[in-house]
């Protein structure tokens, strides 16, 4: 892998110095995975996202490397009272529409963004702190929250902020039709048409200065094949997603820029912990049985049944790293105890008949097949390696517009799924994210286990999140989040396989600057010179 690696950011490097063709000024980008809204507080997904930072801004950016950065916020500091956070707003700053930007705004984005109806996974996570909301005046606003949070910025930098004189009574329909789509970011809405394109044009005046493109097209191609025919046509001039096994070839086009980064994504497998019965889960004659999924040792089988090497080697062509906990080396939070789980077949059979399962039971495996890199594969393959261990395995794969509404379900019964292959990027950088969304219990008051599809819950883990979450000293928070994320790991709340390394190709002239949330982003895209 890293031999490959290598040669391809050798060749973004050197893409920067050789000389540019004349570029127009638009800028076609060809995405791998679609938004599934315009509303920015639909669904907290990869694609919406990367799609919503160009129409609308953050209190607090995010750099490449999820570093924070002054957004409509200009600074922010904890008052004299440890629970009250105030944050200076940048002044001057106007809406589309041509209406000032005030606190107003930021107070009605607090309380919309944890309530939007049917959100499949929401933002109540990063807001559920906040016990009381202030506007000092137009340009100044306090949050307080029960117990000091400093994670504060980090949270809130993952909340777009949306007008209340625009989405005041406003539907997500508002939002995708543009009527409500009013943002203060470098882009704005011109239109949106479901599984053909989204168009924004340039903001020229934006706080931030005019942005690079006159018009952005994104385009939905969620076809592997059909990505890579139209960066070599010339129809898109940017391709995210670059398919694993064409890396090879395009790395020695000379047509082709490719540029590549490890993301904090971890792919893994949600299991239903908490059903007495679970849906997808029979004794091998179609029988119903009791949910085996609620004995850890079945829970550990399933994981040791994973041969996690073979899927970055055989199945990822090696553009991947395997996965033993929620975040890779280097970012917050990360335990440095814990490895990647060994393949043991062996010992996964051994553990499937101490938990009374000798000859296995029948298990339909989910996942979604336009997500994630090579996502319908995996779920192929790791039912392969469950089949190895004596289970029959069936596998269910879909678009990810049906999939994640399945696999959350509703509040009352849970998911559809019992074993379902999802990934997450932690939208903070750190691992209070993945830790607070999964494994949590799930709390909607709290915005706690706001993505824990398979309803794990440990009280113990959550008393760590829970302190991890008010203890300001850095190195203290960080133990205790490697803790939690050790307990979760031990106790199988989930079954990480790997983290993505994901590819951006351009044409000629342009080079990606790759990003660790995956985001595929105009203002990324460089000319080269």
């Amino acid at each position: 892998m890293s031999k490959r690696l290598s040669r391809i950011a050798l060749g973004a490097v050197a893409a920067t110095f050789m000389a540019a063709p004349a570029l127009a000024e638009d800028l076609v980008i060809g995405l791998a995975s679609e938004p599934t809204s315009i509303d920015p507080h639909f669904h907290n997904l990869g694609p919406n996202n990367a799609f919503g930072r160009h129409i609308y801004d953050r209190l607090i950016n995010q750099g490449s490397n999820q570093e924070l950065l002054p957004g409509l916020a200009e600074s922010w500091f904890v008052t004299d009272d440890p629970t009250v956070w105030q944050f200076n707003l940048r002044q001057g700053v106007t809406w589309h529409d041509g209406e000032p930007f005030t606190a107003e705004d930021v107070a009605f984005t607090f309380e919309r963004a944890p309530n939007v109806p049917n959100s499949p996974s929401g933002y109540g996570i990063y807001l559920a702190q906040i016990t009381d909301v202030t506007i000092v005046d137009d340009y100044t606003i306090q949050v307080r929250t029960a117990d000091p949070y400093p994670l504060m910025p980090n949270d809130l930098s993952t909340v777009a902020i949306v007008s209340a004189h625009a989405g005041a009574g406003a539907t997500t329909s508002d939002y995708n039709s543009g009527e409500a789509a009013i943002g203060t970011g470098a882009y704005r809405f011109v239109e949106y048409v479901p599984g053909d394109r989204i168009v924004v044009e340039a903001n020229p005046d934006h706080w931030g200065g005019a942005p690079e493109w006159d018009t952005v097209t994104f385009r939905p191609l969620t076809s592997a094949p059909a990505r890579v025919a139209a960066l070599l046509s010339g129809d898109v001039d940017l391709i995210a997603g670059v398919p694993t096994a064409d890396i090879p070839q395009l790395a020695d086009n000379p047509d082709v820029v490719l540029s590549q980064g490890v993301s904090n994504r971890v792919i893994y497998f949600h299991i239903d912990s908490s059903r007495d019965v679970t849906p997808m889960v029979t004794a091998k004659d179609g029988s119903e049985i009791p949910n085996p999924f609620l004995d850890v040792n079945v829970r550990r089988a399933i994981s040791m049944a994973i041969d996690r090497e073979a899927i970055v080697d055989e199945v990822m062509e090696g553009i991947a790293i395997p996965a033993g906990q929620l975040l890779p080396e280097g970012f917050f939070g990360v335990s440095e105890n814990i490895e990647v789980p060994e393949y043991d077949p062996e010992g996964a059979r051994a553990l499937l008949a101490e938990a009374g399962h000798p000859d296995g039971f029948r298990v339909v495996l989910h996942g979604p097949n336009d997500r994630y890199i090579n996502d319908a594969a995996i779920v192929q393959a790791v039912a392969q390696m469950l089949t190895r261990v004596g289970l029959d395995t069936e596998v269910d794969t879909m678009p990810r517009s049906v999939f994640f509404g399945r696999a959350t379900g509703n509040e009352e019964t849970g998911s559809e799924f019992s074993l379902m292959l999802v990934g997450w990027g932690s939208g903070t950088g750190e691992a209070s994210s993945p830790l607070k969304s999964l494994i949590a219990t799930r709390d909607r008051a709290r915005g706690f286990g706001a993505s824990n599809r398979g309803r794990f819950s440990d009280a113990e883990i959550d008393g760590l999140i829970e302190e991890a979450l008010r203890t300001v000293d850095d190195d203290a928070r960080a133990a205790l989040l490697a803790r939690a994320t050790e307990l979760a790991m031990e106790r199988v709340a989930i079954i990480p396989t790997h983290f993505q390394v994901n590819t951006w190709a351009t044409r000629p002239g342009l080079a990606y600057i790759p990003r660790t949330d995956e985001y595929t982003m105009a203002e990324n895209v460089v000319r080269s010179e």
